[in-house]
């Protein structure tokens, strides 16, 4: 999921005793191994947790060598501070391992990105205007379906994003097909390749065309093409697993619209109802890696990683969107890629420059406050 999504406490009592625990911006800087300084950094991480996030930990890797940081805390009633080797929820960062599943395939001749969603998912995708048989592969992959984002239905967000809702259904075991129903349910944004719309639904569908084409669950895909050939030994595809590995921090959120009102721990959830949008969980460490091997090719042919960095016009003036992979221009000029990833509790960014050799990979273990832009371009852009 991509969504900022907003939660909160499950008592009085317990929301007076994290919210007194926000107020604490030291930072705790790891090894400078990587040349050149990193100050920017650390104020843009110092003003982060100044501006309301509980924790951050950050790992930027510059050719062979690496630098950590974290700030605040970890755990908001014992005040365990954030770890720089800490696991955590992803989210939407998850686009950019199944689209490289995705075009892996493509490579080996197993599926084509103009093949139609009908061609993998007879009859999965229609309704209400929505039509399979006009949408392809690509137009998952870079957002120009027009399918409806099944995250934006008001009957899933009073499930699921309210506190009410969060608190009942956490731990709710919902199949990839629930979702894709009431995504069906409304109509779609507009006809096939007419513009760009980000859905977490195209992810979904995407991670059940890699299921089709293999006869495997798309995570042990993940696991067997990326995270065993790479050693990321801090990322997996968590099926129903409710609790993060460790080392791990608390996630916290407002179950809100707001940035105010009571703070709740919301650690704990079934990542499945996010599933190819955004299941997986990983570390600023493991990240760096993936990317940087992304961008330098050595997880893709040259032909498909050019077609995975053949963007369009997305939301934001200043990105463009690929396939599961993010063009962003900072004010500097520099390019980097990437993408950035929200769900209950955890925002997290990673991106790296073209030539993979300088990447940087930050979570927030709070989802209501805090810029993780900042922090990327005081890393890319300060003198």
């Amino acid at each position: 999921m991509n969504r900022r999504v907003r939660t909160a406490v499950l008592t009085a009592a317990t929301a007076m005793a994290l919210s007194a625990g926000l107020a604490a911006p030291a930072v705790a800087v790891g090894p400078v191994a990587a040349p050149g300084g990193h100050a920017a950094t650390e104020r843009a991480v110092r003003a982060t947790v100044a501006d309301g996030v509980p924790g951050v930990t950050l790992t930027v890797r510059r050719g062979h060598g690496t630098w950590a940081a974290t700030a605040g805390v970890g755990n908001l009633e014992t005040s365990t501070p954030r770890s720089a080797r800490d696991h955590y929820r992803i989210a939407s960062i998850t686009k950019t391992f199944v689209a490289t599943v995705v075009l892996q395939l493509e490579a080996e001749g197993r599926l084509s990105l103009d093949d139609t969603v009908e061609r993998w998912l007879p009859g999965a995708v229609r309704g209400n205007g929505h039509d399979g048989r006009r949408i392809t592969v690509r137009q998952l992959l870079n957002h120009t379906s027009g399918i409806f984002d099944y995250l934006e239905d008001p009957g899933f967000q009073q499930t699921y994003m309210t506190a009410e809702g969060f608190l009942k259904h956490r731990f709710d075991e919902a199949a990839p097909e629930d979702m894709l129903a009431i995504a069906m349910k409304n109509e779609p944004y507009f006809e096939p390749g007419a513009s760009f719309a980000y859905s977490n639904t195209n992810y979904l569908l995407a991670a059940r065309v890699i299921e089709k084409a293999t006869g495997h669950d798309y995570g042990d895909e993940i696991d067997r093409r990326i995270i065993g050939p790479l050693r990321l030994t801090s990322t997996s595809v968590p099926t129903t697993r409710v609790t993060l590995p460790r080392p791990g921090s608390r996630a916290y959120s407002k179950l809100a619209r707001t940035d105010t009102g009571p703070t709740y721990d919301v650690t704990e959830l079934n990542p499945r109802l996010a599933y190819g949008s955004g299941q997986m969980v990983s570390s600023s460490a493991d990240l760096n890696r993936f990317y940087s091997a992304l961008l330098r090719g050595r997880l893709l042919p040259p032909e498909q990683l050019k077609e995975m960095k053949t963007t369009v016009p997305s939301s934001r003036e200043t990105s463009r969107y690929g396939l599961g992979l993010v063009d962003r221009k900072l004010s500097c000029g520099v390019h980097v890629w990437g993408h950035d990833g929200g769900i209950h509790g955890s925002n997290s960014d990673a991106v790296t420059t073209e030539d993979g050799r300088h990447s940087l990979a930050v979570n927030f273990n709070g989802d209501w406050s805090g810029s993780t832009d900042a922090i990327i371009e005081a890393e890319f852009c300060a003198k």
